[in-house]
């Protein structure tokens, strides 16, 4: 039945890789499941809601990928769209959650149209192939970025960011960033010396060796700094709060509506989560070996198709964005090729509902290292940069520098494309640019002018 339905002969691939593909996968995005609900519940949400909406959300979104789109390639709700959600659509515009909720299921709905009339598919086919390739690179720097972050080893300073002092809170930001430098050098060990699962086990290693720590009383438990045991517990969870958020994107009376300011807010969550979406699909379809020669992704309608189904379906569940998670990169390098490996993702994600203090127990400390390593595979690409001509990798440069620096996927796309479409225009080689490439770049302009 598997095979029929996920063809796993056929993508040179098991149902053993498939599973500990999705495994990895969840492991490295269950932070989601913490984070999420901290961000959103300051736009008044209950948080236990928001929780259940995410797992559910995901799961929804996963086995759209697998079922649409045979794709390895995992949804949650994302990070950014939900603080510009919270903070500033419920905190600085003063809208009410459910206002914004509509504006993302209206979103979701716009992409469907757009994902069905092949819009978002000519905008992917669009991008060149060498601009496509730096955007791989760029997401491996951004995700390893990510990583360094939620290890502490990178931490705010009047440079912007340093190196953490790691004798300074020792038993906490120091010893979780010391943790992580071992659960990297363990991934990377395993790595060279071929071992299957390498990811995984690393994950898991580095999780036991901090409940060890804490055991031993060299990390120590302190919740009003963000340090919690990393032991499991099983409290109690109430399900059924998922009643206070779900349809809630259609309760009017709540709503202190304003066309214009909404048609904004909704072109916002558009506009990024587009975008962020696409950089995603190319970035990872990439370090899959999905991509055709000419940098085109089979079934990508699919693809597109179940990301917008999922928005839609998560605001009437009660939670921002659902998008296609970067952190899908390390279950493909665990060499997850079909929806299975999706599929796997989005049971766990269903099932986090019921063990959700176990998994939100996860330290990033222990993730963190997958993500490092995830970045160092996909930054492999820039050797596919033909740096033998300029007017290519110059575009290609700026689109892989400017996302880990800009945090985002999408203004690295921005500064890519633009980038192309002028240095084209202006050294002769017009003929170069499609004419939906001068559109994108219009567009970007735009978007930095009036948003």
């Amino acid at each position: 039945m598997l095979e029929q339905l996920f063809k796993l002969k056929e993508n040179k691939t098991t149902v053993r890789t498939e599973v500990v593909a999705g495994i990895t996968t969840f492991m490295t995005m269950a932070y989601i499941l913490a984070v999420n609900p901290s961000i959103l519940s300051a736009s008044g949400m209950d948080t236990n809601a928001i929780l259940t909406a995410t797992a559910i959300a995901s799961f929804i979104g996963c086995m759209a990928m697998a079922l649409l789109a045979n794709y390895p390639f995992a949804l949650a709700p994302g990070l950014g769209l939900n603080a510009y959600f919270a903070y500033t659509v419920c905190g600085v515009m003063g809208y009410s959650w459910q206002f914004a909720l509509l504006a993302v299921f209206v979103e979701g709905l716009v992409f469907i149209v757009l994902s069905l009339t092949n819009v978002r598919e000519a905008i992917f086919n669009a991008i060149p192939l060498q601009l496509k390739k730096g955007v791989s690179v760029g997401i491996g720097l951004f995700v390893a970025f990510i990583g360094l972050q939620n290890a502490q080893l990178v931490v705010d300073s009047s440079t912007l960011v340093t190196v953490v002092d790691f004798t300074s809170e020792f038993h906490t930001v120091g010893i979780g960033a010391l943790l992580a430098v071992i659960g990297l050098l363990i991934i990377s060990i395993l790595h060279v010396k071929k071992v299957k699962g390498a990811i995984l086990i690393g994950i898991f290693a580095t999780w036991i060796l901090g409940i060890l720590c804490q055991l031993a009383g060299i990390y120590q438990v302190t919740p009003e700094a963000g340090f919690y045991s990393l032991i499991p517990s099983w409290s109690s969870f109430d399900i059924t709060a998922i009643g206070q958020t779900f349809g809630q994107c259609f309760n009017f009376e709540t709503m202190n509506f304003n066309l214009i300011d909404f048609v904004i807010i909704m072109f916002a969550f558009l506009f990024v989560d587009m975008f962020d979406t696409l950089g995603t699909l190319i970035g990872v379809a990439n370090k899959a070996d999905m991509l055709d020669e000419e940098g085109h992704l089979p079934r990508i309608r699919e693809a597109l198709l179940a990301d917008a189904i999922a928005t839609s379906a998560g605001a009437v569940l009660g939670t921002s964005t659902t998008t296609t998670f970067v952190e899908s990169s390390s279950g493909v390098a665990e060499g997850g090729r079909t929806g299975l490996s999706a599929a796997v993702t989005g049971i766990l994600f269903l099932l986090a509902i019921f063990f959700a203090p176990v998994f939100t127990t996860i330290p990033s400390f222990a993730t963190a290292p997958a993500l490092i390593f995830v970045g160092f595979l996909m930054v492999s690409a820039v050797v596919q940069i033909s740096f033998d001509d300029p007017m290519e990798s110059i575009p290609a440069y700026l689109c892989m520098i400017c996302m880990p620096l800009m945090y985002s996927i999408s203004e690295g796309i921005a500064v890519g494309v633009i980038s192309y479409v002028v240095i084209h225009l202006f050294c002769g080689k017009s003929e170069k640019v499609t004419p939906l490439m001068y559109v994108l770049a219009v567009l970007f302009v735009l978007k930095y002018i009036l948003l």
